[in-house]
């Protein structure tokens, strides 16, 4: 009997309450922090991937949502240093809301490829890209000041690129870890090994 997709609304909040605490967790290990905001942590934006990837975009999009709406209430002082309301826009939705949101996209290539570990690690390295450029458009636009005799793109580029590059590698190489052992069709999370030996 296949009991692939039969997973329950409560089973899927559950999951996603569950994957995106660990996000929120995860993401307080920073084994290295910059000084003006942005991390390299241990695999905090794979929870999340996952979710994307296992109850589609939708369900993906609102679990990462969640995680920017957290994020942004643990970096309330960031507000201290922006001033107007086009400085909190951009603040709120490109270092927070849509940063964070587009973790959710995990599911991107699921139908285009169809190896499980490519498809998430594909849309590991692509939301870590869409998420960059979120970073990037916040630093040209309000965090210009602390770009001193550099040109400003330049200054966000190598500074967002500093922590999000390392991001990206270590998303990619968990997606794949990930991918390649669950199989994340599957209700209970069973390995792809013991699903083999099932059929």
């Amino acid at each position: 009997m296949n009991d692939k997709r039969k997973i329950s609304t409560i089973q899927m909040l559950a999951e996603s309450a569950i994957m995106l605490a660990l996000s929120v967790v995860l993401n307080e290990f920073t084994p290295i922090k910059f000084p003006f905001g942005g991390s390299v942590t241990f695999f905090s934006q794979l929870p999340i991937l996952v979710i994307g990837y296992r109850y589609g975009i939708k369900q993906g999009l609102f679990t990462g949502l969640a995680m920017g709406v957290i994020e942004m209430l643990f970096g309330l002082k960031n507000f201290s240093y922006v001033t107007g309301i086009k400085g909190y826009l951009i603040l709120v939705l490109a270092d927070y809301i849509i940063a964070f949101s587009v973790l959710g996209l995990g599911a991107m290539f699921k139908k285009k490829i169809k190896n499980q570990a490519l498809s998430l690690a594909s849309a590991g390295a692509v939301v870590s890209v869409l998420r960059f450029i979120c970073h990037f458009i916040s630093g040209v636009t309000i965090w210009g000041g602390y770009a001193e005799d550099q040109p400003v793109w330049l200054y966000s580029l190598t500074y967002n690129g500093g922590y999000m590059l390392p991001e990206l590698i270590i998303t990619v190489v968990g997606a794949l870890a990930v991918g390649s052992i669950f199989d994340l069709d599957s209700p209970k999370l069973k390995t792809l090994k013991s699903e083999k030996k099932s059929v």
